[in-house]
């Protein structure tokens, strides 16, 4: 038998525009994608002699095949025509559920990376993102990571220069988002302000922490905080403790502020915590 380990990176959307339906009923969006610090941590038992096991350090996350890490698994063994003989998954879970922040399918990109290393990186890591699209939209980005323009359903991607130096602060209220209901909303509303992704890059390009701060757009987030006002009160923690932009990830409902030392986003921290128990420090990877 033998045990892989994997980390398994979050990730925040810096802008996200959708830009409308698609005839197969998904939508088409455009969103800079960025990899953080807060992490699952996947090990794999290749060879157990034993049917398939996926088991979870946290309640309420489905271990049987309904879980993206275990469809990685399959999905990779039957592309390349494996035979394992036996897997156990197990997940250390750090990333929220339910938050736009990918933890299910980062660890559905750190299954197929282990995978893929075992059998002799018989993918590159861009056929292994492609193979990725099969399980989820946003595995292709968590196979790769970094900073990306990600586009289509997800699987479109190009590399961006890195992000400036920084900490983010992500905050998980404790309410779940629908994303088709989600989405539903969005298709029904004018989106008043979109993202400018060109602004984006070019403060990319630059290396300046606060244009980039300055570009965060996501045409979610008003929609969910139209619903959810306590977003407000959290945005205006980060914006009175220093931080230099905000915004809520992907669908929601976690918020993240970016600032520009660890301190900062200590005595953030601190401010939120009472109210909000899950609040984490992560920095860009």
């Amino acid at each position: 038998m033998t045990t892989l380990f994997e980390p398994a990176y979050a990730k925040v959307n810096l802008t996200l525009d959708v830009l409308g339906k698609r005839e197969d009923g998904y939508h088409d969006v455009k969103s800079i994608m960025q990899t953080i610090s807060l992490r699952d941590d996947i090990e794999l038992d290749i060879g157990t002699g034993k049917p398939w096991v996926l088991r979870c350090d946290k309640e309420g996350i489905p271990c049987d095949e309904r879980n993206l890490a275990w469809k990685a698994a399959k999905l990779y063994l039957d592309t390349m025509g494996k035979d394992p003989d036996g897997i156990e998954i197990r997940i250390t879970k750090r990333i929220p559920s339910e938050a736009g922040l990918g933890g299910g399918s980062s660890d559905a990109a750190a299954v197929l990376r282990a995978l893929n290393r075992h059998y002799g990186d018989p993918l590159s890591i861009w056929a292994l993102a492609e193979l990725g699209a099969g399980v989820g939209s946003d595995v292709p980005f968590c196979v790769v990571g970094g900073t990306m323009m990600c586009e289509g359903r997800g699987e479109r991607m190009r590399k961006l220069p890195d992000l400036p130096d920084c900490v983010f602060v992500v905050v998980k209220p404790d309410f779940p988002i629908s994303t088709p209901e989600l989405f539903r909303k969005i298709d029904e509303k004018v989106i008043g302000q979109r993202p400018d992704h060109q602004a984006m890059e070019s403060a990319l390009l630059a290396g300046d922490l606060e244009k980039v701060c300055h570009g965060l757009c996501n045409v979610f987030d008003p929609v969910v905080t139209e619903d959810h006002l306590e977003l407000n009160y959290i945005k205006s923690v980060f914006s009175t403790y220093g931080a230099i932009g905000h915004q809520m990830s992907g669908s929601g409902s976690a918020v993240y502020c970016m600032v520009s030392e660890f301190e900062i986003a200590a005595v953030i921290c601190n401010m939120l915590r009472g109210n909000y128990p899950q609040v984490f420090i992560a920095k860009p990877v």
